[in-house]
């Protein structure tokens, strides 16, 4: 299995796609002054409690409150509510809680209007980012993600990842925790931490206390409210150390700035793996040269095709997400109708994995499968579909088969879905589209003026079309394009863009600088 993560950068925003074996499976934007990401912990001012909801609405600095749960307190508030009043009046400067007394537990039942007060000063993380017309969904229970383990301040509990299953290997993680968490800690070891050695799980650990004494210090400075005390580290980064593994073979950055941030993290996490950072300079662009563009074309839409003619339709709804499995035009090869079914099912059971993380679909996902009379076949599409989204890092659950034959999924929802419109607008005002002929006018009559401007120089010249446009150019053994070469003799090499809509055309030099006529 190979994986490469792509970093494109542009002035307003980074997306980073992951590649398993050359497709595409998952895509991730991190948008410039974005100030709500999920782990960002602020101190905030509680500004009213509703009984009805048992909950309260936070000011965070967002346009709509952040919604507080009584169940997302957590059971040792009144401890941090405690350590704060100390940190902020400077009473403790004890940020590692060696010698902080905690306080009694709040009850699983009680109300929130009797644990906070309305105007009360108090640390909340972001847990959902703001998504349509809600708020973020925000917790008390805080919590600081490392590379193998989340560091849980105010707690003694020491929990291991449920993806790993070797009880021997629990029980030496779970050892070798316990003598270097410090008291008043809790640990949430990570997956990535299996057979990992204990100076690994110390840098770690201490990366992850430096952190938190940094956010404490920062407290009593505080003038206004809310204010972020502690941001999520960067987007690159996250992503690095939540799936980053042995089977990477290239990262590649098409920005020295952030190719030097990843090189830093990495070198940090995994420095034998180095090397495989490269940066992309190239005319064409990094999302073009890996063919993103095109599988983005062909993934993101109401219709999305598999292959053999299968295909799926997905709908999306405000409370859920639905999947309709068709078999298309394909040709029926199997034996029975049941095979037929049961090979499109399990086709669409692959792609339905990849579509969940490629579009971060969260919320209720209803899957209608071709129905199958088998109770062996749903048995086995059922198992295969829980094996083909055991990669997924998010979480989710996966119900059997209904007596309909649907299958209902729930994927955890904590930031806006990755929505990528494939439709492009229609170029003219009066629903009339302009021939080829009148486009390669134009084309031509640029190309005149760019040849007559820079008639002494040999540089090659970029033309950079929608492919259909690319393919009509090429057409014929006389084809335009060598009609161009008779006619200047110069050289204009056609790029063939996924990104551009049809009318859309740019020349450039060879090193994409624009050339204008």
């Amino acid at each position: 299995m190979k994986k490469e993560l792509i970093i494109r950068s542009n002035s307003s925003a980074v997306d980073f796609a992951l590649l398993k074996d050359g497709k595409l499976i998952e895509l991730n934007k991190e948008v410039e002054g974005n100030k709500f990401s999920v782990g960002d912990i602020f101190y905030a001012k509680v500004r009213k409690s509703v009984s009805g909801l048992n909950a309260a609405f936070v000011n965070v600095g967002h346009e709509k409150d952040g919604f507080l749960h009584y169940h997302d307190l957590g059971p040792k508030l009144p401890s941090m509510l405690n350590f704060i009043k100390q940190v902020s009046t400077g009473k403790t400067k004890d940020f590692l809680l060696k010698n902080f007394k905690f306080s009694a537990d709040i009850e699983k039942t009680g109300k929130v209007a009797d644990i906070i007060d309305q105007g009360q000063h108090i640390l909340v993380q972001v847990v959902k980012e703001p998504i349509s017309t809600k708020g973020p969904r925000i917790s008390s229970e805080l919590s600081l993600a490392g590379r193998y383990m989340v560091l849980v301040p105010f707690s003694d509990r020491i929990s291991i990842s449920q993806k790993i299953e070797d009880r021997e290997e629990k029980k030496r993680l779970k050892r070798l925790v316990q003598n270097i968490r410090p008291k008043n800690f809790g640990v949430i070891i990570r997956t990535v931490a299996k057979n990992k050695k204990v100076a690994e799980l110390d840098a770690d650990l201490q990366n992850l206390l430096q952190r938190w004494k940094k956010m404490c210090a920062s407290i009593p400075k505080i003038k206004k409210y809310p204010t972020k005390v502690l941001s999520e580290i960067n987007r690159s980064s996250s992503i690095l150390r939540d799936i980053f593994d042995d089977s990477f073979t290239g990262i590649h950055v098409d920005d020295p700035e952030l190719l030097a941030d990843v090189q830093d993290y990495l070198s940090t996490i995994a420095p034998k793996k180095k090397d495989i950072v490269k940066l992309y300079n190239n005319s064409l662009p990094i999302f073009e040269k890996y063919g993103i563009e095109r599988q983005i074309k062909t993934s993101f839409g109401k219709t999305v095709s598999m292959q053999k003619g299968a295909y799926l339709v997905i709908e999306h709804t405000e409370a859920l997400h639905v999947i309709d499995v068709n078999s298309g035009n394909r040709s029926n090869k199997s034996k029975s109708q049941e095979d037929t079914a049961m090979e499109v099912n399990m086709l669409s059971a692959t792609e339905i994995a990849r579509q969940l993380r490629l579009r971060d679909m969260g919320g209720i996902i209803v899957v209608d499968f071709i129905d199958l009379a088998s109770g062996e076949n749903r048995r086995k599409l059922f198992e295969h579909l829980r094996e083909e989204m055991s990669s997924d890092r998010t979480k989710h659950k996966i119900l059997p088969p209904s007596k309909f034959g649907l299958i209902q999924i729930t994927r955890q929802r904590v930031r806006p879905e990755m929505n990528i419109k494939t439709k492009e607008p229609n170029p003219n005002v009066n629903g009339e589209v302009e021939a080829p002929i009148v486009l390669l006018d134009k084309i031509n009559a640029d190309l005149n003026k760019i040849v007559k401007q820079a008639k002494h120089q040999k540089k090659r010249i970029h033309l950079h079309v929608h492919p259909f446009i690319a393919a009509y150019l090429h057409q014929g053994l006389y084809s335009i394009r060598m009609q161009w070469w008779v006619r200047h003799r110069r050289r204009v090499n056609i790029v063939p863009r996924d990104a551009y809509q049809y009318l859309h055309y740019r020349f450039a030099d060879q090193n994409n600088k624009a050339l204008r006529a």
